[in-house]
């Protein structure tokens, strides 16, 4: 899978978690936090769904600033 294919799966996510989000005005700098408004209880539901869409489970708590770093985790994982 390549990282475009993930960064496409992930907008499906943060749609289903954040139907607020623009997702037009999502890229790959874009801040978790900041920009998505990402927050605890999105975080938890945006990984299960992760896991799900990917077929990996998160071996560790890492804190991602950018979808870039998550872009680059996933694809490490599935490889």
């Amino acid at each position: 899978m390549t990282k475009e294919e993930i960064f496409a799966g992930l907008k499906e996510i943060f749609t289903a978690v954040k139907p607020k989000c623009d997702i037009s005005k999502v890229s790959l700098d874009s801040s978790l936090t900041l920009d998505l408004e990402i927050d605890s209880l999105s975080l938890l539901l945006m990984s299960l769904a992760i896991e799900n869409k990917f077929g990996f489970q998160f071996k560790e708590m890492k804190q991602f600033q950018t979808v870039s770093e998550l872009v680059d985790y996933i694809s490490e994982q599935i490889a």
